[in-house]
């Protein structure tokens, strides 16, 4: 065929080998059969987009209907879906080219013309790879396609099942679109559904509900007047100042699948090496998957306001809290357009984003702290994540860290904070990790740190007990757990009216010396402290061991060695222990003390007795030994 007009009907076999790159695209390629409405609208788009580029040197082309539309028809009776369009429309020629010919894309070519052109710069064209349309056979026994190309008095027919050959011939004038193109779909017995007004208009609003074209939706048979569902103006290209609050909003609940409203919304676009536009927002309330194992994102990813995928990793997953979108104008994307290239543009993306975010995120903090005390409270944990895994923004979101101490009153303090309330010789910050806020804030190893004044941070979440090993520091100073090594307090001057630890006395420091003999298998050391003030014992990691509460979440988890031996420190002034030397040289009541010392501990820490049956023979022994 060498002439635009088909003087007879052609069946013609694919360029390709047919059977297995079809069943490729519609079993392999595509995951989701509703994607095979987005890529017909986004043709139809395509089409729109070339009338109008077109049409600027040759204003003819559009006629007497200058507005761009895609029309969708349903007919249930029927079983068929048609999605039409005034675009460009296509010859004879153009459809052996372009539908006769898999992966060969006319919008493809078209942009390599663009590039040729500089008045071509910026068309929003969607399509690259051609496959797109061939996903219709997923829910299609039959796909009829009838098309006028825009200025030709012609129009052609092509027809297929998609099994390994298609038909193209004319088409009567009078049934054919005026310019453009009608794709009509039989639908499969199992695809009906698609012939359904509130499933089709629920793909559209969900997959194309912004491509730059307005959309409009019919029944067959139906009296009223075709529906616009949507109008082509995608609310992220809008000017800010002529979006509403309750736009916003509007839009929020519609993208995050959320009923509260956002806690903050950012909306720009970036110009220069790359152009994008991101429309974000932080919801007021948590999401119900914050905390999913997977831990994945819900960013939509469009490509010139079509929607690409929600699985895109746009933002990193301790930020999998933020809703939203970004529309790339030059992202490059594989044959489908759900699997995007790992690209160059897809890494500037990333960055661009999760930074603008942060730095928002760090003006709200200076701006308005109520605003970003709500936020934290609800997201802090998940944030905090970050100071685990990106090590290049750790200054970043230390900078953005909130946290409770033992001075707050239970209000939310900066590291910043912190820092300004540094007493003299103090060389670390300290900080205590555990399940329960409360039950830290009583944990006898702060005692000596409130008794100098010393700020203490109180770490409840889970992920507290791993970014704080990973030799973390803030302006020069580490952080140091409260319960692990020496707390070597001494340089640091008790606070007015607080009084020193008295020092052992001789019956005492013997006892001391023997319960290092005593528990030599359970503990590595038994040392007087200096971080008891009120609490008789207490017991701390080694110096270079494992913090006490990553240990133990690790060996519930099945997951750590076996657990090394920790330090008993003992209150020299409490008075139990000033008492201890009343025990005499029974060597058998020694060694109960110092196991029910050592229990105790155990038990104050949160954690069961060792042995709870010989802790129980210990105290009756005990209580024995004083009634009798």
């Amino acid at each position: 065929m060498t002439t635009d007009t088909v003087t007879a009907p052609e069946t013609r076999a694919f360029e390709a080998d047919v059977s297995k790159l079809l069943h490729m695209m519609v079993h392999s390629v595509y995951s989701d059969r509703d994607v095979f409405l987005r890529e017909l609208i986004s043709n139809a788009a395509d089409a729109c987009e070339k009338l109008r580029y077109e049409a600027i040197s040759n204003p003819a082309l559009l006629g007497d209907d200058p507005q761009a539309r895609i029309s969708l028809t349903l007919d249930k009776e029927a079983g068929t879906l048609v999605i039409e369009d005034n675009g460009i429309g296509m010859t004879a020629a153009d459809m052996a080219e372009t539908l006769g010919t898999i992966a060969r894309s006319g919008t493809k070519a078209f942009m390599d013309k663009l590039a040729a052109d500089k008045d071509g710069e910026g068309q929003q064209l969607i399509g690259q790879f051609g496959v797109g349309f061939y996903s219709a056979f997923m829910v299609a026994g039959k796909v009829e396609v009838v098309s006028r190309r825009a200025g030709e008095a012609d129009a052609a027919t092509w027809s297929s099942d998609g099994l390994g050959t298609y038909t193209i011939a004319p088409a009567d004038p009078e049934a054919a679109p005026a310019r453009g193109t009608r794709v009509t779909l039989h639908l499969l017995d199992d695809a009906k559904t698609y012939a359904e007004r509130y499933t089709v208009e629920r793909i559209v609003k969900a997959q194309s509900g912004h491509v730059p074209v307005p959309i409009f939706l019919h029944e067959a048979g139906s009296a009223d007047e075709p529906r616009q569902v949507a109008d082509g103006i995608a609310l992220w290209t809008r000017a800010k100042s002529d979006i509403s609050e309750d736009d916003y909003a509007d839009f929020y609940r519609s993208v995050a699948g959320q009923f509260d409203k956002p806690a903050l919304t950012l909306h720009y676009r970036a110009e220069g090496r790359h152009e994008y536009s991101v429309l974000t927002f932080i919801p007021e309330t948590k999401p119900f998957d914050l905390f999913d194992p997977d831990r994945k994102g819900r960013i939509k990813l469009y490509v010139r306001r079509v929607f690409i995928t929600d699985e895109a990793e746009i933002l990193p997953r301790y930020l999998r809290f933020v809703r939203g979108l970004v529309d790339s104008a030059d992202l490059a994307l594989n044959m489908s357009r759900e699997m995007i290239q790992d690209s160059p543009v897809l890494s500037a993306i990333q960055k661009g984003v999760s930074n603008r975010i942060l730095s928002e995120l760090a003006k709200l903090a200076a701006s308005d702290p109520e605003r970003y005390a709500a936020i934290w409270e609800n997201f802090g944990p998940v944030i905090k994540e970050g100071l685990y895994e990106d090590y290049e923004r750790r200054d970043q979101l230390l900078g953005l860290a909130r946290f409770k101490s033992t001075t707050s009153n239970g209000t939310w303090r900066s590291l910043k904070d912190y820092m300004g309330s540094l007493k003299e010789n103090q060389t670390a910050i300290y900080y205590a990790t555990g399940n329960d806020l409360d039950r830290i804030a009583q944990s006898p190893q702060i005692e000596g740190f409130k008794a100098r004044g010393i700020e203490v941070l109180l770490l409840p979440d889970q992920v507290d007990s791993f970014w704080t090993t990973m030799g973390v520091d803030y302006e020069g100073k580490p952080f140091k757990s409260v319960t692990q090594g020496a707390a070597d307090l001494s340089l640091i001057p008790l606070a007015e009216g607080s009084s020193s630890a008295a020092a052992p006395s001789e019956e005492a420091s013997s006892f001391i010396a023997f319960a290092k003999d005593a528990l030599a298998d359970h503990v590595s050391d038994v040392r007087i402290s200096d971080r008891l003030t009120s609490s008789a014992v207490c017991i701390v990691a080694a110096e270079n061991a494992m913090d006490l509460q990553l240990e133990k979440m690790l060996a519930s988890a099945g997951r750590a060695p076996e657990r090394a031996k920790p330090v008993l420190e003992v209150n020299a002034g409490h008075a139990l222990i000033a008492k201890l030397g009343q025990v005499g040289d029974d060597d058998d009541g020694r060694r109960d003390i110092a196991f029910l010392l050592l229990d105790e501990a155990r038990i104050a820490e949160g954690d069961p007795p060792a042995d709870p049956r010989a802790f129980a023979e210990r105290l009756e022994r005990l209580m024995t030994r004083a009634l009798g």
